[in-house]
């Protein structure tokens, strides 16, 4: 009963504590509280109409946007492989998850800045200065991304989406739809980031069998060999400047 009337008292202190202090910095003349409302009513121009539908589209872009930047782009393969280094190291998490993503997002973006600068001369640019409307932007824009995801898809991939999707036969990448496109793009990143990882592992297993056999041959049964043989992997990592291989592989894995 104490503990809650205790935690009962300092909840209403704090709320207390809070309301004089909004109603202090009300008073104060020097502080603007700005005021933050959304109201829905009657448009009375076209111009107001196409407006509330170009907000409402940027809304939804950026609610989608986690899921384009993976789906469209070089981040899958990226944060795949990062991950499987940090398993083949065994330092759990070290690097943690936002170092991780981080890394894989501006490793993303430099991938990725040809792409984006022509889309931005070929479909933004103009579409800002008025001179296409928003849908000859899109058709403009697709067309990096496309020709980008062409070049990192596998024939193969490619052709069992096009014959799940019951499509006739593509003569030209022009005839491939978007929505067949990517999924084949991203089984064929995936595909990719999985070899690069095994390559990857070869190393760091070598290491924890050779420990293991060191230590079983000692009769060391009850010590772990990842206690020991971390360290090695570690120090073979730094010693051999493993960032700088497996993020310039990665970048050449792309070109």
């Amino acid at each position: 009963m104490k503990n809650r009337r205790f935690r009962a008292v300092a909840l209403l202190s704090l709320v207390i504590a809070f309301s004089l202090a909004g109603i202090a910095v009300a008073q104060q003349p020097g502080i603007v509280i700005p005021r933050v409302g959304v109201e829905i009513g009657r448009a009375e121009t076209p111009q107001q109409v196409s407006t509330t539908l170009q907000l409402l589209f940027i809304l939804t872009i950026l609610s989608l946007a986690p899921a384009i930047l993976v789906m469209v782009t070089s981040f899958t393969r990226i944060i795949v492989v990062l991950g499987l280094l940090r398993q083949a190291l065994g330092t759990q998490q070290m690097p943690p998850n936002q170092v991780l993503i981080g890394l894989a997002l501006f490793l993303t973006f430099f991938v990725m800045s040809p792409t984006y600068n022509e889309l931005n001369e070929k479909a933004l640019r103009p579409y800002l200065q008025k001179s296409i409307n928003h849908e000859e932007a899109f058709e403009r824009g697709v067309v990096p991304i496309r020709e980008f995801m062409f070049r990192q898809t596998r024939e193969k991939d490619l052709g069992l989406f096009v014959h799940l999707s019951k499509i006739p036969a593509p003569r030209t990448p022009d005839d491939v739809p978007t929505h067949v496109l990517i999924p084949a793009f991203m089984i064929s990143e995936l595909k990719t980031a999985f070899q690069i990882g095994f390559v990857i592992f070869i190393p760091f297993l070598i290491i924890d069998m050779v420990i293991a056999s060191a230590l079983m041959s000692m009769g060391m049964l009850m010590l772990p060999p990842i206690f020991i043989s971390l360290p090695f992997k570690i120090i073979l990592f730094v010693l051999a400047d493993g960032w700088y291989l497996v993020v310039g592989s990665l970048v050449r894995s792309f070109s």
